[in-house]
């Protein structure tokens, strides 16, 4: 069937509106890092509370994720979009006005709760708009690199607008996207007829998968700063797997589950779900760690240290729309998403070599270009297939388990990947103390030592991803006609129709 009798002629400008949306919500991720030292002095926040900067909002996000996903399917993609964009500037205009503390970290909830309902809409919305299989390629790589570069691209933005604006301006700049994402969603986006599901709201789902997912995210917090045997951390892992247990026992019983556990249950998307979160654990953990290397070590500034990391969002590019988009139709998603990841891994491993002295362009660019090129290869198929040939009504909850496991992989990361570098820094403190020694020469090859010893870990994390992909990924090339809800593998013989742009 020729894709036009079906496709949007808008499809390409919609792809451009939802991609400014997903851009949003990814760079909120990281922009306040950069911006967080400006504002903790502003605000008179204390050490002990200012990484619930950051933590409140990727709390509401990763546990809400499978409500919105649940919300867009329920009420129609394209509201859920539009609420989300205009939800997510409010909170952002609250957040960059913040007088004191409480209304920041009130601010920044909010915006994980919209993020939440905004980012299996937006995800889903592509989904349903395109179905042809070249077309879909070219789609979900533009979306892919945005995806994986708006982490990077974030730090840039966040110093740039802290050293040379404020760091108010780090919330205020969502405005403009979220204001131009809607204006693109109420002229230009469409949502295909029959897409939305029917049926009631799994109010226990609701309730078990938010509170399971909170205390897991939370307890990966505790553990960074209590310690992984602490009482509280002990407690809070144990009421996630309690919740998340009945949670996976309701969803089998009730006749219009929160999440169809046919979703994830399905050998492709539960072997990409699991590999995607894997690798966002290694990921997220070293954007931390080189954060930290190029300003607090080599003594960058916070626009220098943001424009370092460049040649990973070039990287990523790179993969996802020459490699991966290319490459999708020809060749299953398990031969693009396994060598990605050890691509990645080989990028991070050079990394291991870091020294006080080493060389940025030496050392630091070309592990960034590697481990770029690979996760721009790997994301790619890994979003088209994870909502490919899953039935209409069930997209937006497809996605959001996308973002969920990239979500707690990245909650993950970051407390795991801190504790292991923390726990090494002391270590090596202790045993190289020396008298008369430089005190910052010793700090900083102490931490940099912590650095090198997590980063060994991220690369095996990274290796266990690429064997899962390998292992379970067993789809054929992402080729063939329209595709429709159904099993999860597609007639790799199909010929594809022409794509029109």
């Amino acid at each position: 069937m020729h894709p036009t009798a079906k496709s949007d002629p808008r499809r390409w400008k919609a792809l451009i509106f939802i991609g400014i949306a997903q851009l949003m919500v990814v760079l909120d991720t990281t922009i306040v890092n950069i911006a967080l030292p400006s504002a903790q002095h502003d605000l008179g926040i204390s050490d002990g509370n200012r990484q619930w900067v950051i933590t409140a909002y990727s709390l509401a996000f990763g546990s809400l994720l499978l409500f919105g996903g649940r919300i867009a399917d329920l009420t129609g993609r394209r509201r859920a979009f539009v609420i989300g964009l205009l939800g997510f500037a409010g909170a952002s205009a609250l957040g960059g006005l913040a007088v004191d503390p409480a209304m920041l970290l009130a601010a920044r909830a909010l915006q994980g709760v919209f993020g939440a309902l905004l980012a299996p809409a937006a995800l889903s919305l592509l989904a349903v708009t395109f179905t042809e299989a070249r077309e879909r390629a070219k789609a979900f790589g533009i979306y892919g690199a945005i995806s994986g570069a708006g982490g990077a691209v974030g730090l840039i933005m966040g110093g740039v607008l802290t050293e040379y604006l404020n760091w108010r301006w780090a919330l205020f700049v969502n405005i403009p996207f979220a204001v131009t994402a809607v204006v693109g969603a109420v002229t230009v986006v469409r949502e295909p007829a029959g897409a939305r599901g029917g049926g009631r709201l799994d109010l226990p789902g609701v309730v078990l998968a938010t509170t399971g997912l909170l205390s897991l995210v939370y307890g990966f917090t505790r553990a960074e700063s209590d310690g992984w045997s602490a009482p509280v951390t002990l407690g809070l892992f144990l009421a996630s797997v309690v919740l998340l247990g009945t949670f996976v026992y309701v969803e089998w019983r009730v006749p219009a589950p929160l999440l169809p556990l046919r979703v994830v249950t399905e050998r492709n998307r539960g072997g990409i779900y699991l590999s995607l979160g894997l690798s966002v654990i290694g990921m997220f953990g070293l954007f931390l760690f080189l954060t930290y290397y190029l300003q607090v070590v080599k003594g960058y500034t916070p626009v220098v240290a943001g424009f370092a990391f460049l040649p990973m969002v070039v990287g990523m590019v790179i993969g996802s729309t020459q490699i991966g988009t290319r490459l999708m139709t020809r060749l299953p998603a398990r031969l693009l998403m396994g060598p990605g990841f050890l691509t990645s891994a080989l990028g991070i491993a050079l990394l291991t070599r870091i020294e006080v002295d080493s060389s940025y362009v030496g050392l630091v660019l070309p592990a960034q270009v590697l481990l770029g090129l690979g996760m721009g290869t790997a994301f790619m198929p890994a979003m088209s297939l994870a909502t490919r040939s899953v039935q209409p009504q069930d997209a937006g909850v497809a996605s959001a388990m996308v973002s969920t496991s990239q979500q707690v992989g990245g909650s993950i990361g970051t407390a795991l990947l801190n504790t292991v570098a923390a726990g090494a820094t002391t270590d090596w403190l202790a045993s190289h103390a020396r008298s008369g020694a430089d005190a910052a020469r010793l700090a900083n090859e102490a931490a940099v030592h912590g650095y090198a010893t997590a980063i060994w870990w991220a690369v095996g994390i990274l290796v266990v991803a690429a064997v899962t992909a390998f292992g379970l990924v067993d789809a054929r090339p992402q080729s063939g006609g329209p595709q429709s809800g159904g099993t999860g593998t597609d007639r790799a013989d199909a010929q594809p129709a022409p794509a029109h742009h």
